[in-house]
């Protein structure tokens, strides 16, 4: 007999059946750490260095009101939303009826019941915290809408319907619509929820009688929550209905936007009336509640929207159609001008000076006498061109750069006020060759540009380039005292800097930072940013703050490199714009950002708006249409605004940004604006007051360009200041296409042109000032390019500290009769292109494998008409080009004038005397009125007691009419229409359009009395130009291939020298011929 041992009881694994939970072991504990960690730092280095990047900016106040006033409305949004639906749910089921089973067998909602009961506590939990998540979130992102009516101003002016402040809409309404529409959908969740959970648990049921009718059955319980919470949300519609009757006054739906005729006799009225129904329906729900008759709310509903339907929409389409339609001028004659008066007081155009401006069209001599200082003034060098030609000339290394579109300012020297053209040599580390391009070098080597260049926007010189009076490295010039540098020239702040820089270095330690190229032996001079003594960033003087921007900035090395020490600071958001953005995030940004040398450091000029959407019977405008034009279109410098439609906009805040050490300082520019006053309030002590701003600081301020662009579209309607004449529209104007976008000069297709800064004396003003302007032509759809008005804002700030410049801001309107023929910019470009001597340069270029450019078509109101002068630049087709500037194009009325300069033009526009004053060849100043008889010496250019004017070292010669003109020492020769014009050692003769006659005793020879040869030789002079043209050109490619530059310049003298010799060669030959 066998015996076999029991087999042991298995031991059952821990936690199995012995009621214990499995403990988590060592290996999970540890994922749970690391994952808390991770966390941790991904949150850390998100909000701590925002945190940190404020404290080191000085605007701390803002980033905690924003995270708290967030914080509360996400905590009170969730409370609102979750609350009220939980509460609902949970009185719901409180409240359930609890019936005896009658039999065993089980109905649809019994088995929908015992579904949901395992996932009940959690679904009347969940459900009403998830839609509160969403809701707090909804309530956080609207923190401003909060803060400002918290902090409402008083407009001191009253709507013109209910007498309300107008404070009341620009504040209050926004935030009472968002918090009138979240309690509605709280309290409409919370209905749903308790007629879901009174529905499954039997307290509302749906019976068929015998006689097939469908009763409605519910407890006591159910019929007080359903009907309660039924009456809350009638109550809460009443509101909202009785709240609309406001916002009627930005409607924009009627003819001009606003309350019309209709809204004001028949919509506010019905909205009054819907109301008070809504109210007596939420009645009828609480007597519901209490008697349990559920006829009478049924009845209420039915009742609401048959009212709402007859007279919130028949009755109103009635008055529309039957009444309003028939009268419709003399009817809403009353509400259109209310929309006239809000809308050009919401864009600051309550106070233009308008004159109506009989322009002339007939170019008299000596018409531009008595407009020397515009004249004088005339900018030819075009900042949205011109940019190639200071990277060539200026640039120095291939890591600088200069912004595609540069900035037109003003600075005053030697006792005079200067229209520039100005960049700023950034840094650019696209330039850094593959060998160059490591952690090291861009982020702790390559940090900053250095510089500004800056060229007179009136002249340039001989060979067509920009005239500079600040340039090279280090800088020279009127703004470095010939050397000595009074201003910090390193940029390490700009729009197109590097995402970040580390900066600073240990005490001791040989500096790395390149600061500027020279020609030492190692070719560089080498700086430490102070970063004991300056603070431009935060600082990485710890592992962990190191760690975070290592996170932040997903760049392990700013763990690990020795550069990374105890004194280095961290600088990113280096852009002008996105650090007063992320400090100021009330302001709308203007998309031109420029620079500007003040006290001795460059800063970044930036204008802020204040806008809002709400200011009542004012049209909206949307930023983004009125500010695009063919500049935004094309320049990756300037943009136009964000997507936004507004009513309301103040040029409230001017704002600088240091480009040495990025500090943002805000100017509290219209200290009236009351959206300025309110965000004070809400960030105080972070805006100085205009008394701060100094004297050098006020020169540079200007009328912001994007402010101007919006007034200049909502002005081509509102003009027009009649209601009758504004319900008509035929006195609507728009905005002229920019015709240099277009080879026709009239594209339909052409964005609209961009307005420009110059210095004018508009009529009737007692001096001339730095001004933006822009034109206007018939709106519609009519061909016609005939000018309607012309539009200029004193832009100048004037240059006493803390004091507003007493014309700055002032709007000046020139009205043009309707019968007037003053051409467009359309049709003067249109005339431009089609003009033979034009037509024949353009094509003498071309051939030549010139690239021809058009510069900006300036319009001046001068000589009591409006002129328009537009530069032409060409380039080479081939090697290092750049744009030079060849010739002047220049219309008044029916004349035009081309020429090498302007006051070649402006003479053959006014008979050879056109009066006018002009510096548009190295400084020298041309009077462009004939000489008289003499030996032709000259001073400064311009021609005293001679036939000629001649030039010596750089200047100008002067218009000669009957003489010869001669340059010497590289200066540009008169233009000489009967005589022979001369040159010498590099300068360039002046034009000779009808022989070379020999002169004696002041009187040119030519086709006149005087003996000389005449127009039969012009065939061979033609032909000798041409040779001229082709040996140049040869030259020229010759040079290029060798990088000789010099060369190149002087082989492009030559080649306009052939070709101007050619045009008048040409001319003299039809003039023979009779043609």
């Amino acid at each position: 007999m066998t015996s076999t041992a029991a087999n042991p009881p298995r031991r059952a694994p821990r936690g199995e059946g012995d009621g214990t939970k499995r403990r988590l072991g060592p290996f999970g504990i540890t994922l749970i750490f690391l994952a808390v960690v991770v966390v941790a730092t991904l949150a850390a280095s998100r909000y701590l260095t925002q945190f940190w990047w404020f404290s080191q900016a000085g605007f701390t106040r803002v980033i905690v009101t924003q995270w708290g006033t967030t914080a509360v409305l996400f905590v009170v949004g969730f409370a609102l939303m979750a609350l009220p639906v939980w509460l609902s749910a949970h009185l719901a089921f409180r409240g359930r009826p609890v019936y005896a089973p009658m039999t065993s067998r089980r109905g649809p909602m019994d088995q929908y019941r015992e579904a949901f009961e395992p996932i009940r506590k959690v679904a009347t939990i969940g459900i009403p915290a998830l839609i509160g998540l969403f809701a707090g979130a909804s309530a956080g992102a609207q923190w401003q809408l909060f803060q400002v009516w918290l902090n409402a101003e008083k407009f001191g002016e009253k709507d013109p319907q209910f007498g309300l402040d107008i404070g009341f809409y620009v504040f209050a309404v926004p935030a009472l619509r968002f918090v009138l529409g979240f309690v509605l959908v709280a309290a409409i969740f919370s209905l749903i929820a308790a007629v879901v959970l009174q529905y499954l648990y039997g307290g509302v049921r749906i019976q068929q009688r015998a006689s097939n009718k469908v009763s409605f059955v519910a407890t006591r319980q159910a019929r007080i929550q359903i009907n309660v919470t039924a009456a809350v949300v009638m109550a809460l519609i009443a509101v909202q209905i009785w709240f609309s009757r406001y916002e009627t006054l930005l409607s924009t739906t009627s003819v001009a936007q606003g309350a019309d005729y209709t809204d004001v006799h028949a919509g506010i009225p019905a909205r009054t009336i819907l109301a008070a129904v809504a109210v007596l329906v939420a009645l009828l729900f609480v007597a519901c509640a209490t008697r349990g008759n559920w006829r009478l709310p049924a009845i209420g509903v039915g009742l609401m929207i048959v009212t709402g339907v007859i007279i919130g929409v028949v009755y109103p389409a009635i008055v529309a159609r039957f009444q309003v339609q028939p009268n419709a001028q003399e009817l809403e004659a009353p509400y259109i001008q209310r929309n006239i008066n809000a809308t050009r007081a919401g864009f600051g155009l309550d106070d233009i000076d308008v004159k109506e401006y009989d322009a002339k069209t007939t170019a008299e001599k000596g018409a531009l006498r008595s407009d020397a200082e515009t004249t004088a003034s005339i900018r030819l060098l075009d900042p949205n061109i011109v940019s190639p030609a200071f990277r060539q000339l200026q640039q120095n290394k291939q890591y600088y750069n200069f912004e595609s579109t540069l900035a037109v300012d003003k600075y005053t020297f030697d006792g005079s006020s200067h229209d520039t053209v100005i960049g700023v040599r950034e840094l650019n580390l696209n330039g850094l060759g593959n060998d160059q391009r490591n952690w090291v070098n861009q982020h702790t080597v390559f940090t900053h540009g250095f510089g500004v260049v800056a060229a007179y926007g009136n002249q340039v010189r001989s060979d067509g380039s920009p005239a500079f009076f600040e340039s090279d490295i280090p800088s020279t010039g009127k703004l470095s005292d010939d050397g000595e540098t009074p201003y910090e020239e390193r940029i390490y702040f700009s729009p197109n800097a590097p995402e970040y820089s580390i900066v600073g270095a240990a005490q001791g330690t040989e500096a790395w930072e390149l600061d500027y190229p020279d020609d030492s032996a190692t070719g560089q001079v080498k700086t430490t940013y102070p970063t004991t003594s300056v603070s431009a960033g935060p600082k990485l003087d710890s592992f962990f703050s190191r760690l975070l921007y290592a996170v932040e900035m997903r760049s392990e090395q700013i763990l690990f490199s020795d550069r990374v020490n105890a004194n280095s600071q961290i600088l990113y958001d280096r852009s002008p714009a996105e650090r007063v953005k992320k400090v100021a995030p009330y302001l709308t940004l203007d998309g031109r950002v420029y620079p500007a040398v003040v006290d001795g450091r460059v800063l970044w000029m930036v204008d802020g708006y204040t806008t809002s959407s709400t200011y009542p019977y004012a049209t909206s405008q949307a930023l983004d249409d009125a500010t695009t034009d063919s500049l935004t279109a094309s320049s990756s410098t300037v943009s136009a605004l964000a997507p936004a439609k507004v009513n309301y906009i103040r040029n409230s805040v001017k704002a600088t940004v240091d480009a040495f050490t990025g500090e943002v300082t805000l100017y509290a520019w219209d200290d009236q604006d009351p959206v300025l006053k309110v965000w004070q309030k809400i960030y105080p002590n972070t805006i100085k007051p205009i008394s701060e701003i100094s004297g050098d600081l006020m020169s540079h301020i200007r009328y912001p360009e994007d402010l101007f662009k919006v007034q200049r579209t909502v002005l081509s309607r509102y003009h027009v200041t009649d209601a009758a004449s504004f319900f008509t529209t035929q006195d609507f104007w728009q905005v002229p296409a920019d015709p240099t976008t277009s080879t026709s000069g009239n594209s339909a297709n052409a964005k609209r042109q961009p307005p420009y800064y110059v210095t004018l004396q508009m009529p009737g003003q007692e001096s001339s000032s730095f001004s933006l302007t822009s034109t206007f032509i018939p709106g519609g759809n009519s061909d016609r390019q005939i000018l309607t008005g012309f539009l200029a804002a004193d832009a100048d700030a004037g240059n006493t500290a803390g004091v507003k410049g007493s014309g700055y801001g002032k709007l000046r309107l020139l009205v043009l009769p309707r019968n007037a023929t003053v051409p467009g910019p359309g049709q003067v470009q249109t005339q431009f292109n089609t003009d033979s001597a034009v037509a024949q340069a353009f094509t003498y270029l071309k051939q030549g494998n010139s690239t021809i450019e058009l510069g900006n078509l300036l319009t001046l109101p001068v000589g009591g008409g409006l002129m328009y002068v537009q530069p032409v630049y060409a380039y080479s087709s081939q090697g290092s080009t750049y744009p030079l500037l060849r010739y002047v194009m220049v219309s008044f009325g029916d004349k035009i004038g081309f020429g090498t300069s302007l006051s070649d033009a402006l003479d053959q526009v006014f008979g050879g005397d056109s009066g006018a004053e002009t510096s548009d060849n190295d400084g020298a100043t041309a009077s462009s009125s004939a000489g008289g008889t003499g030996d032709g010496t000259t001073t400064d250019g311009t021609a005293t007691d001679g036939t000629a004017g001649g030039a010596t070292d750089g200047g100008s010669g002067g218009s000669d009419t009957t003489g010869s003109g001669g340059a010497t020492d590289g200066g540009s020769g008169g233009s000489d229409t009967t005589g022979s014009g001369g040159a010498t050692d590099g300068g360039s003769g002046g034009s000779d359009t009808t022989g070379s006659g020999g002169a004696t005793d002041g009187t040119g020879g030519g086709t006149d009395a005087n003996s000389g040869t005449g127009d039969t030789d012009s065939d061979a002079q033609l032909s000798q130009a041409l040779t001229d043209m082709q040996t140049a050109w040869d030259q020229g490619q010759q040079a290029l291939e060798k990088g000789d530059f010099t060369a190149y310049g002087k082989a492009q003298d030559a080649l306009q020298d052939a070709l101007d010799r050619a045009v008048a060669a040409e001319s003299a030959a039809k003039a023979a011929s009779g043609k």
